[in-house]
């Protein structure tokens, strides 16, 4: 199913079902992109990001990027693009009630408040729940513009709390005084914890990881854990689980082939990590018992 809501304020939601398509470079307000089954590669200059259904991308106001779907099976994507009046009224709400931004390092363009570190972001809770019943109400044609309105006003605040706990929060995890150090550290970090994602099914080395976010290893292994609470290699096994959780869930692919998906090669290995993580074997976990 293909939809594109505009809305009177020029808020506007799209989505559609695809195997392969091409989106042409392009320029938009503030938008957050997901994708409930497969995958969708983003370009934002020579940044590659891959987005899967327990992912979300947030793109700010005046960014080019261009973006592709390549896939074996149908990928069903939605994407938000908030007018500019729409996020100064939103601002103006919430500007008493929640705890600022961290500021200056993270925007720059014509609204500040609305500039926020462009990257992958986990997509669950709040924001999940959110977002997937505005799509069951477009779906349904639901012809109420307040009722979206309402959906959109808490998607930015459910966005707000995804910011503070991915960026604020890890930034003042890392052991620096200086908070430009802070900032600059936590880009390189975020472009580390990008590359994980976007090439998690891949053969990786700790090295690759470190060349790709311009930090010795050393300094990597450092701040990674400090920013994370994880090494890059178990923030890599972490995501590769968390795939495999959703292929065994939401895919007819048997275990044997999910792992080969993931990136792993011992199929016993595998089941014993996911047990340990999960307290549940993968066969348990897909069939719920």
């Amino acid at each position: 199913m293909k939809f594109l809501r505009v809305l009177k304020n020029e808020n506007q939601i799209s989505g559609e079902t695809v195997q392969q398509a091409y989106y042409p470079e392009h320029v938009s307000n503030f938008s957050i992109k997901t994708v409930f089954s497969g995958n969708r590669t983003f370009n934002i200059g020579k940044r590659q990001l891959s987005l899967y259904p327990d992912t979300f991308v947030a793109i700010n106001k005046g960014t080019t990027y261009w973006s592709k779907v390549d896939s074996s099976v149908p990928v069903n994507t939605l994407s938000i693009s908030f007018s500019p009046s729409f996020l100064s009224d939103f601002q103006r709400l919430q500007k008493n009630n929640h705890r600022y931004l961290l500021d200056e390092p993270f925007q720059s363009g014509e609204h500040p408040d609305f500039s926020f570190m462009e990257t992958i972001y986990p997509f669950s809770g709040d924001m999940k729940y959110n977002i997937l019943h505005l799509k069951e109400h477009l779906e349904e044609g639901i012809p109420n513009d307040m009722l979206i309105n309402e959906y959109l006003h808490h998607c930015l605040i459910n966005y707000y709390k995804v910011y503070n706990k991915e960026v604020v929060d890890k930034s003042e995890n890392l052991n620096f005084l200086n908070s430009t150090t802070k900032v600059e550290i936590l880009k390189r970090l975020t472009l580390a914890k990008e590359f994980i994602i976007s090439h998690y099914n891949k053969d990786i080395e700790l090295e690759d990881i470190a060349q790709h976010a311009c930090l010795s290893v050393n300094h990597l292994l450092r701040t990674f854990k400090q920013a994370y609470g994880q090494s890059p290699h178990q923030y890599l096994i972490r995501v590769r689980v968390d795939r495999s959780k959703y292929l065994l869930k939401n895919t007819k692919y048997t275990i044997n082939e999910i792992v080969e998906i993931i990136g792993f090669e011992c199929p016993s290995s595998f089941i014993r990590l996911f047990k340990g993580l999960n307290k549940v074997t993968p066969g348990k976990y897909r069939t719920g018992n």
